[in-house]
């Protein structure tokens, strides 16, 4: 039976990705792994999975106790890359979803160096929702100009340890492609607003997720950002539970050569944690093959490479995601 560990399994992402894995009817044997396992039993014992200690300092001492694994899926943060090397050396693949543009190096070296399985790189806004999103939406362009990714935090949205602590260090400079170049700036000197539809618009600024060079290198579009911004979700308004909000603003020109943008909106009415736990999802079922694929070889990889964007999107939606296209905002 496949064997996959979840490091910080019994945590807001972790436990999400537990539940989904589980949801999906995949038949694995799965581990809740972290530093105090007591706290996971009753999440291990409703999804009918075992718990197991692990310490990212002690990464290679704590994933030879759990014994072989094929898939190791971090929703911690290891900044170090100790839980990485330590999995890729036991050979087992990896999912990592706490990379950014300005510290993805280290990780990335170790990764093409040492993985005899997949070393799947999820440093993605929602471990990749919004560039399946972006990428399926740039479909309908023969040429993508330009793309401006906004998303929108509700501080009614649970957040977990691991993306407070990342609160902090989310707003160091961030990579902007500019007129077919790079440029790292400050976050607060770049400030936009976001307008919307019958709701308050929001301020966002730019955050250097790893969205922007993949999407860069595969539409080829000459300017590309993603910004974050708070506010009030279409969840809070409508009385219940805060959602989270990615929106995708596209301009180019359509197969017929003429100018056009596009809108596209994806809301989880069940918040970010659950939304980034879908991308983590999808990753983990491209590879293990769990899709019905062949699972993915060894080594670096990225989820632009080998996840089709439309089947991401069908997959999102039937976990309750929304997608949809809207007016595109007068620029």
């Amino acid at each position: 039976m496949t064997r996959v560990l979840i490091a910080g399994g019994y945590g807001v992402v972790g436990g999400w990705i537990a539940r989904h894995l589980r949801a999906a009817g995949h038949n694995i044997d799965l581990i809740l792994a972290g530093r105090r396992p007591e706290a996971g039993a009753e999440l291990a014992s409703e999804l009918k999975a075992t718990v197991a200690r692990l310490d990212t300092d002690e990464a290679a001492a704590s994933l030879a106790e759990v014994g072989q694994v094929d898939l190791v899926i971090s929703a911690l943060q290891d900044p170090d890359d100790n839980l990485l090397t330590a999995a890729l050396r036991r050979g087992a693949a990896h999912i990592g979803i706490v990379r950014k543009a300005d510290n993805v190096g280290p990780t990335a070296v170790a990764a093409s160096l040492l993985a005899d399985r997949p070393a799947l790189v999820m440093g993605h806004w929602q471990a990749g929702v919004a560039t399946f999103a972006t990428l399926a939406a740039a479909q309908n362009f023969e040429q993508v100009d330009g793309i401006a990714i906004a998303a929108l935090f509700d501080y009614a949205d649970p957040a977990g340890p691991m993306t407070a602590s990342d609160s902090g260090a989310f707003f160091t400079k961030a990579l902007l492609r500019r007129d077919g170049s790079w440029a790292r700036v400050e976050p607060a000197e770049h400030v936009r607003l976001v307008e919307r539809r019958d709701l308050p618009s929001f301020a966002a600024q730019p955050m250097g997720v790893l969205d922007v060079p993949g999407l860069a290198a595969i539409t080829k579009a000459r300017d590309v950002r993603f910004d974050i911004g708070t506010g009030t979700s279409i969840g809070t308004v409508a009385g219940g539970p805060a959602s989270h909000e990615i929106y995708i603003d596209i301009w180019g020109q359509n197969r017929q050569g003429q100018a056009r943008g596009r809108r596209t909106r994806v809301s989880n009415p069940k918040g970010q944690a659950h939304l980034t736990a879908l991308g983590v999802l999808i990753g983990a079922e491209r590879v293990l093959g769990l899709d019905g694929k062949t699972p993915l070889s060894g080594g670096l990889i990225f989820p632009e490479r080998v996840i089709d964007p439309k089947r991401a999107l069908e997959r999102l939606c039937q976990f309750g995601v929304h997608i949809q296209e809207e007016p595109q905002p007068a620029e």
